[in-house]
């Protein structure tokens, strides 16, 4: 008998449909010499260091630091767990072979080989059940290229390492300072001080930056600009940090005429978008619309659920070169509810270039695209993620949009001015994205100009604007994911983040839930859009002393 153990009941039943499976019984589906069961996510886990020795069940400095010769196994308490595993456990002993169908990924790894080894089945024959998506297509093309099992031992050996080095950190750090640390503001109630391997130097970052923000004192400057035309123009030296210097270069200009001394318009392309990762996916929808990264994970597997879009827990923005062919089938079947953006697209000729495909670039799994099936019925949360990724994916095939980028000099009584301007010439691929700003975010060159000739010249309006300079910005979801992605670098640039993602800290598949764990632990909370450390927050970055525990960039490495 051949055992199939999927991660979760309702991925079971898919594939039980797909292999015309359907004999029900308790905690799994039975046919054709094949029987399809299920875990919970994870249903086993380490021990606790109380069940290596019940004198460790007591807290106490002496004990530190406890790690287990051998690490032990145990089920996680939670209803229907013993149940649900002693019927894996019965299968996988009756069974010739047992295939591995949890989530194609590190912690899908770890549930499945966990669970057999508890069950005492790690010496029996294991393939490897690799989805993409659960379309019934994807679902019989993976069972056509089954692998061996232990083809993905780095992989087990990768999710194992993480998980007791999760362990021996988060355990042993957590008793020291709570043991150590134990009373918070004076009070006579114990604290629990939880620390993390991934969750510490996260707030640490957030507290910093919070730190940063608090110690800014804002500096006063004056900028010279003048109106001419109705374009603003500034003066091209530095920022006056003095009033009175800025003021007789001002009354330098005044009652002089202005003239255009140069014209510099140069043409720049602005590259579609390319496809979503998880991070960037949860960044994008945070920033439009304020989804909590969780918000935006749980919705992303909801639709790989219901077969909307493919496997969502990937850290790549590439496909491979076998999706070719599938691509234009899939923009076909999207035309039922995107005709109009698709209509421009020739799906015989898509622009198949090096942004979309990669195959160096995508290690587990490709980018997140729509699978083509037509959703209906939809959720809010899951519709927004939905629209984004099928935009973002439809947007990957437009051309570029193409604009002018006009620089003018200008001077006025031998002081130099100088303006930009943007001209779109075809918009491209921001036809798709009318709420966003166009391309670029720089608001002086969002300026439409006149037609300047030069060495024209006429009469101007000069002022002075006083402004301050501004502190760092508080973390949002969006910039600590960034962040979090490229050790504690704040990376806009796509090419750089890419480069700094295997030194990222957490993984796409946690760093939702490590955000969820510091509030939820009141470490950090919620203000709008903003995260902020709290006074436990602060309290725990200044009690550890050791850089290493909240070092984003030794985490990374």
């Amino acid at each position: 008998m051949k055992v199939v153990i999927a991660e979760k009941p309702s991925v079971a039943r898919e594939i039980a449909a797909v292999l015309n499976i359907s004999t029900k019984k308790e905690g799994y589906i039975e046919g054709r010499g094949c029987a399809i069961t299920w875990a919970f996510g994870h249903l086993v886990t380490l021990q606790e260091p109380g069940e290596y020795d019940p004198a460790l069940k007591r807290w106490s400095l002496e004990s530190l630091p406890f790690i287990p010769e051998e690490f032990k196994l145990k089920l996680i308490e939670n209803r229907g767990v013993p149940e649900q595993f002693q019927v894996i456990k019965t299968l996988c002993e009756q069974a010739e072979e047992i295939v591995c169908a949890t989530d194609a990924g590190r912690e899908g790894e770890l549930i499945f080989r966990y669970i057999l080894a508890l069950s005492g089945c790690e010496n029996k024959p294991i393939r490897r059940l690799w989805l993409n998506s659960l379309t019934p297509d994807a679902i019989k093309e993976a069972f056509k290229n089954l692998k061996d099992g232990h083809e993905y031992d780095p992989l087990y050996a990768a999710a194992r390492c993480r998980s007791e080095s999760d362990w021996i950190v988060g355990l042993n750090a957590t008793r020291y300072y709570t043991v150590r640390h134990g009373r918070f503001g004076g009070g006579t109630d114990r604290v629990l001080w939880s620390i993390g391997r991934v969750q510490t130097p996260v707030l640490a970052m957030i507290v910093e930056r919070d730190d940063a923000i608090d110690q800014f004192r804002s500096q006063p400057f004056w900028e010279l600009t003048t109106k001419y035309r109705e374009a603003v123009f500034k003066y091209t030296g530095k920022r006056f940090e003095q009033p009175e210097l800025a003021q007789d270069l001002l009354e330098k200009i005044i009652n002089q005429p202005f003239e255009i001394s140069g014209l510099d318009g140069k043409e720049k392309k602005e590259p579609p978008p390319q496809l979503f990762d998880l991070t960037t996916l949860q960044r994008e929808v945070n920033k439009s619309d304020g989804l909590s990264a969780a918000d935006t994970l749980a919705a992303t597997q909801n639709l790989y659920e219901s077969k909307l879009v493919t496997y969502p827990r990937t850290d790549s923005r590439y496909l491979n070169t076998d999706m070719k062919p599938r691509i234009p089938q899939i923009l076909e079947q999207l035309k039922a509810i995107r005709a109009e953006q698709i209509a421009p697209l020739n799906l015989a000729k898509l622009p198949f270039n090096s942004r979309i495909i990669d195959d160096k670039k995508v290690t587990d799994h490709h980018a997140i695209i729509p699978t083509g099936v037509a959703p209906r019925g939809l959720g809010p949360n899951e519709q927004l993620v939905y629209d984004a990724i099928t935009t973002q994916f439809i947007a990957a095939f437009y051309p570029a949009c193409l604009k002018i980028i006009t620089t003018v000099d200008g001077i006025s009584n031998h002081v130099p001015f100088q303006t930009k301007g943007t001209q779109i010439v075809k918009p491209g691929w921001t036809a798709l994205f009318p709420k966003k700003k166009k391309p670029s975010d720089d608001d002086e060159e969002q300026q439409v100009l006149p037609a300047f000739v030069k060495g024209e010249n006429g009469p101007h309006e000069p002022f002075l604007r006083e402004g301050k300079t501004n502190p760092p910005k508080h973390f949002t979801e969006n910039s600590l994911l960034g962040a979090m992605e490229a050790a504690g670098k704040l990376v806009e640039d796509d090419a750089l983040r890419e480069a700094l993602k295997e030194r990222g800290i957490g993984t796409p598949a946690t760093r939702a839930a490590i955000i969820e764990t510091l509030l939820q632990r009141n470490y950090i909370r919620r203000d709008k859009k903003l995260l902020l450390a709290t006074d436990m927050g602060r309290c725990l970055i200044a009690l550890i002393r050791d850089p290493l525990l909240k070092s984003p960039e030794m985490t990374g490495e």
